[in-house]
Parts: structure tokens; sequence; C-alpha cells
């Protein structure tokens, strides 16, 4: 889909970047939406923005985080609340990923499917398209990376079934389980350690056992 078909809740037009100048540092800009977003009901987000790594980086990110609107600006820092978190993450040669977090009821839910993000020195187009329909796709220079359902990629519902922490398993089927594995061990170490022939012959065979799953 192009994306001049998608009805945007979020539209903002920029000439500008930032550019980082030092090594292992934080760096962090932020600006208040000039359209706050009310609602995104029967509407679609997305998300844009470009990162360019000018050098061969081991180990850092480049994220685009939208606040909720009580942010305080002056006070921002890198544990203040969000509501979605969307950009690519490099530490060390396995892990470079592109991040997509949504914070739901004060958790922050992370994606269960991997996107690797681009670890060149060429800028590099990064969008997220979440729709009406609780779908989702990641594009990475308006080509698609990954896409699916909100609701089986994160962890919005809570599971079917739970372990019960109280549950335990009855006395009498543990000791029938103990009596069955001592049962077993001495029937291996009496065949083991016959050295009589004949004793060996008369000894009865061992049932088999078989797993049942």
């Amino acid at each position: 889909d192009d994306l001049e078909d998608e009805e945007a809740v979020v539209s903002t037009q920029s000439t500008g970047g930032l550019k980082t100048m030092e090594n292992a540092r934080f760096y962090a800009v932020s600006t208040e939406l000039s359209t706050p977003v009310e609602s995104t009901e029967g509407k679609t987000l997305v998300v844009q923005f470009c990162v360019k790594h000018e050098q061969k980086i081991d180990c850092g990110g480049g994220y685009l985080k939208l606040f909720p609107s009580t942010l305080d600006q002056t006070q921002m820092h890198g544990e203040s609340p969000y509501n979605i978190m969307f950009g690519p993450d490099i530490c060390g040669p396995s892990a470079r990923r592109v991040h997509v977090i949504f914070n739901y009821r004060g958790k922050n839910l992370l994606l269960k499917k991997e996107i690797r993000c681009k670890d060149d020195e060429l800028t590099h187009l990064y969008t997220l398209i979440v729709r009406a329909d609780n779908t989702y796709e990641v594009r990475i220079d308006n080509k698609k990376e990954q896409s699916g359902k909100l609701d089986e990629d994160w962890d919005f519902l809570e599971p079917k079934e739970i372990a019960d922490p109280d549950a335990s398993q009855p006395e009498d089927e543990e000791e029938d389980d103990l009596e069955d594995e001592e049962s077993a061990f001495d029937n291996d170490v009496e065949v083991e350690s016959s050295s009589d022939k004949e004793e060996a012959a008369e000894t009865p065979e061992t049932p088999e056992i078989k797993d049942e799953l």
C-alpha cells in the first residue's frame, strides 16, 4: 500500500535533524505536536523518520518516542513514560533490531517478532503503520519488513490459561510415582548386578516401558 492512501493521524514536516557529535553519550530532543492526538479510533497511525549512522557503530540506537501530553519536556529523561517507542537499536554483532514497543496499562510491551535494522552508513527511512483493524506494518526504505496482528505479536491480552501458583500434586499420586520409580530402579540393579548366567536367564524380563506424551 502507498502511504498516500493512508489516513494518517500524525503528520509532521521537518527539514532539519539531530546530529550527535560525541560517542558514548545520550542525546534527546522533543517537540510538542501542533495538533494533539486525542483519539486514533477508526484511523491509521503512521510514525516515520530517517536514521543515518555516519560511522560503523557497535552499540547505539536512534528511537522516536510518542509521549503523553502530561510529559514535562524540561524534565524528560530516558525513563520518562511513553506511549510508543520505534526505531533501530544496535548492540554488538548479533543484536541489531528494530524496536516497536507499546506502553499498555503501565507496561512496556515488546514485539515478539524479530526485525533486523540497517547497520551501514547510509540514510534509511523507518515507518510504523498501525491500522484501525488492529493490524500493523513495519517498513524500512518503504519495503515491508514485518506485519501482523497487534494481539498476536504483543502481549496485550492476558493468556487464556495461567499456572496456578497454589496448585500442587496430590500426596497419593506423589507416593505412587515414587514407588514406581523405586521399583524400576530395583529391577535395573538386579539385572545389571547379576553375574551368574543361569540366574540372569531365570530373571524375568523387565517389562517394556513406553513413554506416553
